[in-house]
């Protein structure tokens, strides 16, 4: 699993298809009472889970503005 803490804009040196693979979310809240997103990701083949990736507050924020700016 990966904890996002900062989200950095960086331009992709190509654009290379991904396989369409199925996608689940939670809410988790620590012991802090801080909230985090958690974005798991499952084989499109097998359906196990194969990444977590875990958004901390502050790359929330980070994520609504991107997603703001862009008009996503």
């Amino acid at each position: 699993m990966a904890l996002i803490n900062n989200i950095t804009p960086q331009k992709l040196e190509r654009d290379v298809p991904h396989k369409s693979v199925e996608c689940t979310f939670d809410v988790v809240t620590n012991s802090n009472g801080e909230k985090f997103l958690q974005l798991d990701t499952y084989s499109a083949t097998e359906g196990k889970k194969c990444q977590s990736l875990r958004l901390s507050p502050s790359a929330i924020k980070q994520l609504k503005e991107i997603l703001q700016t862009f008009h996503l």
